[in-house]
């Protein structure tokens, strides 16, 4: 633990940010060219020295304007410490909790930086896989920036993960059982636009003898009947990333970006349809699987949308699917009993 006014060669702790299960993070001052600085020191320094390289080496990797950025690594008096931007703020969880919820208009900018961040580090092959409020920093001009990929690992040959690593209310179902893929961070993405557009969190994690509950999707229900000022294309785009069978799910935050777009627009933001990858290309957004989609086409500088087609009636004897939120429905059923919709 580190102290204020202490020195750790050129840069003096100024205060405590915080603490977490990886390590706590402090803001400090380097004395050499009079600047803010955010330092990180991981709780393990017992771990050799390539070990401890790991979190840095990845960070460095991310070169985006929401993602938090890495100065350097350095030791000082045997202590090892990351060295990253500071951001002059409050954390999202700060915000929500003072504000109790933001607008429609306030989610949907906020959650369309977060979505490019998760762009950028799914592009490098990583998965944050621990997104939360306490972990997205939010400047004084607004600007969103995602911190802690800590918990992160590099997408290498396996198909997923095998580590169980988490905040238990923003985890996708299948990081209960050791799995996190790329569209784990985008189901923790709809937890955070769930809560912040209505100040609380859709279900209380399940004990582990009740995971079956959080799969069938029981425990999820629309965001706009908690807040009914929450428009249906919104709150659509939030159940979509909660579908608990990853399939139903939105499979790049492209996708969901893509769908974000129409609601509305940041000022001075460029069109989601004309982004680019990190490589200059434009970044891909495959359908996913996703049966009703809001499509976006860039015209002479302009963006023209279309919106959802509805299912056609199902012929009899069919099954029946919402058209709301894609959840298998009674063939009697007026109403989906998952996000309350007309069937």
């Amino acid at each position: 633990m580190l102290f204020r006014g202490q020195t750790l060669g050129k840069y003096k702790v100024v205060a405590p940010l915080g603490s977490g299960g990886f390590g706590a993070v402090y803001r400090a001052r380097d004395t050499w060219i009079d600047k803010d600085v955010a330092i990180k020191v991981p709780h393990k320094q017992n771990l050799n020295f390539t070990e401890l390289l790991q979190e840095p080496r990845l960070l460095a990797a991310l070169n985006h304007p929401n993602i938090v950025s890495i100065t350097t690594a350095e030791k000082q008096d045997n202590l090892f410490f990351i060295v990253m931007e500071y951001v002059p703020g409050e954390t999202l969880e700060t915000i929500i909790g003072e504000s109790g919820g933001l607008t429609p208009e306030r989610t949907t900018d906020y959650a369309a930086q977060i979505a490019r961040a998760l762009v950028h580090a799914h592009e490098q092959g990583v998965i944050h896989r621990d997104l939360r409020p306490p972990n997205i920093l939010v400047s004084e001009k607004g600007v969103l920036k995602v911190a802690d990929f800590g918990t992160s690992r590099f997408l290498e040959l396996a198909a997923h993960s095998t580590t169980v690593i988490g905040s238990p209310p923003y985890m996708a179902p299948e990081q209960f059982t050791g799995k996190a893929v790329f569209a784990s961070d985008i189901y923790s993405l709809g937890i955070t636009m769930y809560q912040m557009l209505t100040g609380v969190l859709p279900y209380e994690p399940p004990p582990p003898n009740e995971l079956d509950r959080l799969m069938s999707g029981e425990l999820v229900r629309a965001p706009r009947h908690e807040n009914p000022e929450v428009p249906k294309a919104l709150s659509d785009i939030v159940v979509k990333a909660l579908a608990p069978d990853i399939s139903r799910r939105y499979q790049r935050a492209t996708d969901l970006l893509s769908d974000l777009e129409p609601t509305t627009r940041r000022s001075g933001q460029p069109p989601v349809a004309a982004a680019v990858g990190s490589e200059g290309r434009p970044a891909a957004a495959g359908d996913g699987g996703q049966q009703a989609r809001t499509s976006t086409q860039v015209e002479a500088g302009s963006v023209v949308t279309t919106l959802p087609r509805r299912k056609a009636e199902p012929t009899p004897g069919a099954r029946r699917i919402c058209p709301s939120c894609h959840r298998p429905l009674h063939a009697r059923a007026v109403e989906c009993p998952f996000c309350g919709e007309a069937a």
